[in-house]
C-alpha cells in the first residue's frame, strides 16, 4: 500500500512535473512472517536541466504472492523515457506469460519489449534514454535484480556489501559495440563514451545510438535470510562518489529506511556529487 508521500509523488509525475528540490517517502508490509520496510529520497543535482531521476517503490499482491517492486530510472537528455519506464516497465514484466515459470527470461523479454515501445514512441518521448535497476522481492524471501546501465543495487548481509547489478561501462562492452559498427571514445579528462556521446553501454531509448547499444539486462537472483540487513538501489549520482561498502557503512545504524536514504543522498552531496541522486533503502526485519 502506498503512503501519502508516494501518492503525491506519483501525481506530480503523471502531471508531467519533474521533481524539484527533493522528494521522499516510505512504506511497509508484512511478507511471509517477515516485515519489510522501505524509504526513498530523490535530490535534484546541480545541472541546469530538470530532474531526470524517477523511481518505483510499491507492493502488489499477485495471486497468493506478495511482491515488493522497487526501481531506479536515471534519465539522460530528458525525463520522458524514465517517466515512461516508471509507468510501464513492471506491468510489462508481470504480464509476461512465463513470469512465474521462467522469471529471468520473462524479465529479459519485458526489458527488450519495453525498449521497442520507447523507440516506437521516439517522436513523443524524444531522443533521450534511461538506465534502470529493478528489484522484485517475492514473499519477502526471493529477490530478483535486473539492470542496464550504471544504476546499482547493493545488498548488505552481516554488515558486508554485495553488489547485485552490473555496471555497463563502454570499455567493458567495447567488443559488442565495435561489432555493431560503433566505437568507444577515450578523450583525456573524460570518461569512455559510446560513439563519443553516452557514458553507459546499455540503456533504454537513445534512438540515435541504439544500433550500438544493448537493452538486455543482467539478472541476479538472491535469497534473503536472517543475515540480510537491507538493500540499496541508487542512481550513479551516489555511486560516483561512494563505494558499495561506504554506502553500507553509512546507514547500517540508521533504523528508519527513509532517513537512511536521505542520509546517503546528503553524504553524496558532501562528497561533491553534482548529479541527480535517487535512492531506495529496503530494510528486512
Amino acid at each position: 500500500m502506498l503512503g501519502g508521500s508516494e501518492i503525491l509523488h506519483k501525481m506530480k509525475v503523471k502531471a508531467g512535473l519533474a521533481p524539484s528540490g527533493s522528494e521522499t517517502g516510505k512504506g511497509k508490509i508484512k511478507m511471509a512472517e517477515r516485515k519489510v520496510r522501505h524509504g526513498y529520497y530523490l535530490l535534484k543535482g546541480k545541472s541546469n536541466h530538470p530532474m531526470e531521476d524517477y523511481l518505483v517503490a510499491e507492493y502488489r499482491q499477485v495471486g497468493d504472492n506478495d511482491l515488493g517492486l522497487f526501481a531506479i530510472f536515471d534519465g539522460h537528455l530528458g525525463h520522458d523515457v524514465p517517466d515512461f519506464l516508471q509507468k510501464h516497465l513492471f506491468d510489462n514484466i508481470l504480464n509476461e506469460p512465463d513470469f512465474w515459470t521462467n522469471m529471468d527470461s520473462a524479465i529479459k523479454k519485458a526489458y527488450i519489449l519495453t525498449d521497442e515501445k520507447i523507440l516506437e514512441k521516439a517522436v513523443e518521448l524524444g531522443r533521450g534514454g534511461s538506465t534502470s535497476v529493478t528489484a522484485i522481492l517475492i514473499n519477502g524471501i526471493q529477490l530478483v535484480v535486473a539492470n542496464i546501465g550504471d544504476s546499482r543495487a547493493v545488498i548488505c548481509k552481516n554488515g558486508e556489501a554485495k553488489q547485485l547489478s552490473v555496471d555497463h561501462e563502454p570499455n567493458s562492452e567495447r567488443k559488442y559495440i565495435e561489432e555493431k559498427g560503433g566505437f568507444v571514445s577515450n578523450f583525456p579528462g573524460d570518461v569512455p563514451r559510446v560513439d563519443g556521446q553516452l557514458a553507459v553501454a546499455r540503456a533504454f531509448g537513445d534512438r540515435s545510438l541504439k544500433k550500438h547499444l544493448s537493452s538486455e539486462p543482467d539478472i541476479i537472483d538472491e535469497i534473503t535470510d536472517e543475515n540480510t540487513d537491507f538493500l540499496i538501489l541508487a542512481s550513479d549520482g551516489l555511486w560516483k562518489v561512494m563505494s558499495n561498502q561506504e554506502a553500507v557503512d553509512a546507514i547500517k545504524d540508521i533504523k528508519d529506511p527513509r532517513a537512511a536514504a536521505k542520509h546517503l543522498a546528503d553524504e553524496a552531496v558532501v562528497k561533491k556529487s553534482k548529479d541527480d541522486i535517487s535512492c531506495i533503502v529496503v530494510k528486512f526485519e
